[in-house]
């Protein structure tokens, strides 16, 4: 292996080289966050560039296999460059589902025809995905899911409905939880499948949250075509995919709790609070939450990476993602309440030039939905209470 601070000097020169001006520091907007995918729209042409020097490089998924268009790093090198990219507050090049999701369970489960032609377009950002779960009638209870997929020989006809689709009306693909035997129990029978979400028979409609944004959506599927090549994993055992890959989900979600991605707390509340005489936060309490949920924050941070290190090798726990997931959530939903009260009154305002049309209070609202996707609060603390505790009766 290459002596790290080697490649700490390469990572940083390449960085200085390629990566804008107009990318580091706190977005401008959420609008400006780079998803990529056939319908992409960048904020600015550096965005853009960024993406594209980033994928190309493979270091939108560093830690992925080379031949699968991955970085090929090795987790400390995957530490530094992640190291490198904080340390100059770079904007991620990418956000994905694919890489975040249904790129590890494709390693995992996923054919080498089906890695060869998906990981390389989800490293470069060029395809967009959107996670085809929950329904009307089962949520928490995902293994109640009632979209079925009939057979017709060299492919399947899918009908059904999901919901709380993130982005769906935005994504180019769909990995899709779908009844292929519905007359097993309700845990088997169920496949893992991929489809184009320009497929005949697909419609998607936003639902309007109470921020008054729509990340989601209902996505209907009326007599859709699926190949059978687009199976991932074995047929009637999608389960297995389905928990895999909740786990890594569970995680990206718990992954919101990292402080980041916009201006420092302490800043906001200097802007609306003022300062004392010795320059600090003029409200005590206030000063003493912010600091507090720093600490927490840069503790949850090091708890991530030594999981991370855990799950390279073998040795985390499969409910791990469950403890990481509601204790992020929760993280995050403070910093928002804190941003709140940082803010002030423009924290108040839901449209005008002083609030960003009510950015600050549209995403408060917004973290309510941290404690139900991804498998609710509840469901994560049972799980934590009965496979990491052991709690009697659990």
């Amino acid at each position: 292996m290459r002596d790290l601070e080697d490649f700490r000097a390469e990572v940083r020169a390449w960085l200085e080289t390629h990566c804008p001006p107009e990318v580091r520091g706190p977005a401008a907007s959420e609008d400006a966050s780079i998803w990529g995918g056939r319908k992409a729209v960048f904020a600015t042409p550096a965005h853009k560039a960024w993406l594209e020097a980033m994928g190309a490089k493979g270091w939108t998924a560093p830690e992925w296999p080379a031949e699968y268009g991955g970085g090929g790093l090795s987790r400390e090198e995957a530490k530094v460059l992640s190291s490198e990219l904080r340390r100059i507050k770079a904007q991620p090049a990418l956000l994905s589902f694919g890489i975040w999701m249904l790129g590890p369970a494709l390693l995992k489960f996923g054919t080498e025809e089906q890695k060869k032609r998906f990981l390389p377009e989800i490293v470069r950002g060029e395809i967009r995905w959107c996670q085809g779960y929950s329904e009307p009638g089962a949520g928490s209870d995902l293994a109640g899911l009632q979209t079925r997929a009939e057979d017709r020989g060299d492919h399947w006809i899918v009908n059904g409905q999901k919901v709380w689709t993130s982005y769906a009306d935005k994504a180019d693909w769909i990995f899709c939880l779908v009844r292929t035997d519905p007359d097993a129990p309700k845990h088997l029978g169920i496949s893992f499948v991929l489809f184009d979400m320009a497929t005949p028979g697909v419609s998607t409609r936003p639902i309007t949250l109470i921020s008054g944004k729509s990340p989601f959506c209902e996505t209907f599927f009326d007599d859709v075509r699926v190949e059978k090549d687009n199976l991932v994993g074995t047929l009637n055992r999608g389960w297995d995919v389905a928990k895999y890959l909740l786990a890594h989900e569970r995680t990206m979600i718990g992954a919101m709790g990292e402080i980041g991605g916009g201006r420092p707390l302490g800043q906001v509340a200097t802007g609306s609070v003022g300062t004392d005489d010795e320059g600090r936060l003029d409200d005590t309490v206030l000063r003493a939450r912010i600091a507090e949920l720093e600490v927490d924050a840069a503790a949850f941070r090091l708890a991530l990476e030594r999981t991370g290190d855990q799950m390279k090798a073998g040795q985390a726990h499969p409910a791990i993602a469950s403890m990481l997931k509601y204790y992020g959530s929760e993280l995050n939903k403070r910093r928002h309440e804190l941003l709140m009260a940082a803010g002030g009154i423009d924290a108040l305002e839901w449209e005008g030039e002083r609030s960003h049309e009510g950015a600050a209070a549209r995403d408060w609202l917004r973290t309510k939905a941290n404690s139900i996707e991804g498998g609710t609060s509840e469901v994560q603390l049972n799980i934590i209470a009965k496979h990491l505790l052991q709690l009697p009766g659990a």
